[in-house]
């Protein structure tokens, strides 16, 4: 199988564009901070917990979306360097099949699985 880059820059491009609009729609649809609702200035408890749970939701897309954004964008910088389609931790080709599902793949299956099966340590 032969990648067609043209094809995968069009479609990291397109996925980029998507992800600010997506942000952007994101971001100016959250309410502002001052506004409150009907009722006590201070808000009821049950009110501010579900204000306290739409925020964390929000704040957990928008990371999300934004980490997307970085593999993209990562991607397409590995295009113009001429890397696109190596992994980053071995350097060895990364399948053609995985990029064409996955564009901004920047691993190999072998160096993801290794990741994968990594437990994950906090301090």
């Amino acid at each position: 199988m032969v990648i067609d880059l043209k094809i995968l820059r069009f479609r990291l491009e397109n996925e980029r564009k998507r992800l600010l609009e997506t942000l952007e729609q994101t971001k100016a649809s959250a309410p502002n901070a001052e506004e409150r609702r009907e009722g006590s200035p201070f808000g009821k408890r049950e009110e501010e917990a579900t204000q306290s749970f739409e925020l964390e939701k929000r704040l957990a897309l928008e990371k999300q979306i934004k980490d997307n954004l970085v593999d993209v964008e990562h991607a397409l910088e590995k295009m113009d360097k001429g890397s696109y389609g190596r992994c980053d931790i071995c350097g060895k080709t990364i399948d053609p099949a995985r990029l064409e599902a996955l564009p901004h793949a920047n691993l190999c299956l072998s160096c993801k699985a290794k990741i994968a099966k990594k437990p994950i340590v906090t301090p």
